[in-house]
């Protein structure tokens, strides 16, 4: 089967990549900068005259291209990757004939709440919850153009495991190896790793239904347990402060300025603050059950992500 990946430099988009290839798939991958990746062309999503190309002769599309930032005035430029990238890969797809698309969302268009409560994919959209967050926003209605068209969809967690060389989503990891992670958010978080990821985008393609979503985590924890473990794992102190999950809420309703002082306190962010302080646990049966999907031994992936940052001071 040929298959094109767009997003194929990115975390994600690389093992994807690689997984494709173990199966003996023709794998092409879509990049901006295609010297920085083998077998990538030119290509990119917002830009529909750079796909017809690529896309042709293609049986399969895996969509993992996007951007990441939580800041505001960054809203609209998410949108038009997300939503708009989308919907041009959708479009060329069609048109090349291609049968599948697999589109990698998150699980934050879905499993995300205030409270500690376990998210499955038929719970309700959380959009009163990040309408505040331009990435998830971004993400979510991205997706609705995705099941619209018939795509299968897939719902990472947190990513971890090695190779994220831009700390796209291992940086919080990292700021723990340096030491600069002085208080932990009182929420809690799913993380997965990404080679399971990868593999479930390559099951997706056999097994999946067009048209569904697919969450997809290993474990869910509090973030003071996910740091304790982190921390045994890398021989380091955990940190010892804990910002309640009420007080980091909270932080959408406080002055420009007061917010600024507490997250140059804790080292964060605001919104990152505040997203930390909500619950994002999932259940990944329905992959496990229609995908035939296993993620590996949480502790492995933990494992492998502080030897992999470690491996590259």
């Amino acid at each position: 089967m040929k298959i094109l990946v767009t997003g194929a430099s990115g975390f994600l988009g690389a093992h994807v990549m690689a997984r494709l290839a173990q199966d003996d798939h023709e794998v092409v991958g879509l990049c901006r900068r295609p010297g920085s990746r083998d077998k990538c062309v030119a290509g990119d999503v917002l830009d529909p005259s750079t796909l017809e190309g690529p896309m042709t002769g293609c049986d399969a599309v895996v969509h993992a291209a996007g951007g990441v930032s939580h800041r505001p005035e960054d809203s609209d430029w998410l949108h038009e990757v997300h939503v708009t990238g989308t919907e041009n890969v959708l479009a060329a797809a069609k048109a090349a004939g291609v049968e599948r698309v697999v589109h990698v969302s998150s699980s934050g268009t879905v499993a995300v709440s205030e409270r500690d409560r376990v998210h499955d994919e038929d719970s309700p959209e959380p959009l009163a919850v990040i309408k505040g967050w331009p990435y998830y926003r971004a993400k979510l209605f991205a997706e609705h153009a995705a099941l619209a068209r018939g795509a299968i969809v897939v719902n990472p967690s947190l990513l971890l495991g090695p190779g994220d060389t831009e700390l796209s989503s291992t940086g919080s990891v990292k700021l723990l190896l340096d030491g600069q992670l002085p208080a932990v958010p009182g929420g809690g978080l799913s993380f997965v790793d990404v080679r399971d990821v990868a593999d479930a985008i390559a099951l997706a393609l056999e097994h999946g239904t067009p048209g569904e979503r697919y969450l997809l985590g290993a474990a869910n924890l509090t973030l003071a347990d996910y740091y304790a473990r982190l921390a045994r794992i890398a021989e380091l102190p955990a940190p010892k402060m804990t910002i309640p999950a009420v007080g980091g809420r909270l932080m959408g309703w406080l002055p420009v300025g007061v917010k600024q002082a507490v997250a140059d306190k804790f080292g964060a962010d605001t919104f990152e603050l505040e997203m930390a302080s909500h619950y994002w646990y999932l259940d990944n049966a329905k992959a496990q059950r229609e995908l035939h999907w296993s993620p590996r031994d949480p502790g492995e992936t933990l494992g492998d992500t502080v030897r992999d940052l470690r491996s590259r001071d």
